[in-house]
């Protein structure tokens, strides 16, 4: 029964996939109504069919560009979140030339950056910087990687470069900067029973573990339930720096993480008002 499950989920996903991957083609083309739309819608209805069932705690940024920065556990991570807020990805150029995943990145207008060469950053950052200022979400994943979905990695504070992209002036002339609003994610229970470190693993992709062998295990294994945790946005400016404000938005993330993990998500607030400058309280209204 089991990997009768897995075969239906992967059928149906190829089937609905042979739909949606000519018409968004199409629609990105000629930039047709709904073409923002409709990964959201698409990515909503593969979360149903994966068994991906989300807790969301907070509320996503979605009336002006700005930069999520989550923590990253699995390729069920861009479902997870593609399935709850209007948003593109930030990844690595490799994923471009993956069969059929690298297409629908494409179709999300994914923004593919080369980490390895410094050359290209500042191309990058530019190219982020363009697509904020048309009113997108950009997800980034600072740790570089994915993980074993116990743990949030050190983030790396040269990924957030497009932190310090300037969005506008306010009323008095001063440079305005990008929102970036901290996301936690974290893998909780499968089949409603609490998850494991051991069972974590079925879901969280990292190491040299082959995808597809991995996504047919975790589709056998059953209904997997998730916390997504939205929180407070911040600027570069308002906590001092970009460097400032990966230290920080990991600290942010990581509590989320613990509190989720343990059972406690959203119980507890994740900074008190003394580590964030109080000009941070505007970029949320």
């Amino acid at each position: 029964m089991r990997s009768l499950r897995a075969f239906f989920i992967l059928s149906g996903f190829l089937l609905s996939s042979a739909i949606v991957i000519p018409y968004q083609a199409v629609a990105l083309r000629f930039k047709l109504s709904g073409y923002k739309q409709t990964p959201l819608a698409y990515q909503r209805f593969l979360s149903r069919l994966f068994g991906i069932r989300v807790k969301i705690i907070g509320t996503p940024v979605q009336d002006r560009g700005a930069l999520m920065i989550s923590n990253h556990t699995s390729y069920l991570d861009i479902l997870a979140l593609g399935g709850v807020a209007r948003v593109s990805f930030v990844a690595k150029s490799e994923v471009a030339g993956w069969p059929l995943f690298g297409t629908f990145a494409r179709l999300q207008r994914t923004v593919f950056v080369e980490r390895e060469r410094r050359s290209k950053t500042g191309e990058s950052r530019d190219l982020m910087r363009e697509r904020l200022l048309e009113g997108d979400v950009l997800v980034l994943f600072p740790e570089g990687t994915s993980n074993d979905g116990n743990r949030v990695l050190p983030f790396k504070s040269a990924l957030m470069g497009a932190a310090d992209c300037e969005v506008g002036k306010d009323a008095h002339g001063n440079p305005q900067y990008v929102p970036v609003q901290p996301v936690s994610v974290s893998y909780v229970s499968v089949h409603g029973l609490p998850m494991g470190r051991e069972n974590r693993p079925l879901f969280a992709w990292y190491g040299d573990m082959e995808l597809i062998d991995h996504l047919w295990e975790g589709l056998k294994t059953g209904p997997v339930d998730l916390v997504i945790e939205f929180h407070e946005p911040m600027t570069v400016d308002a906590v001092g720096g970009r460097k400032k404000l990966a230290a920080l938005a990991e600290d942010i993330i990581r509590k989320g993480q613990a509190r989720a993990l343990a059972g406690n998500a959203g119980r507890a607030a994740e900074v008190n008002s003394a580590q964030i400058a109080p000009e941070t309280a505007k970029v949320a209204a």
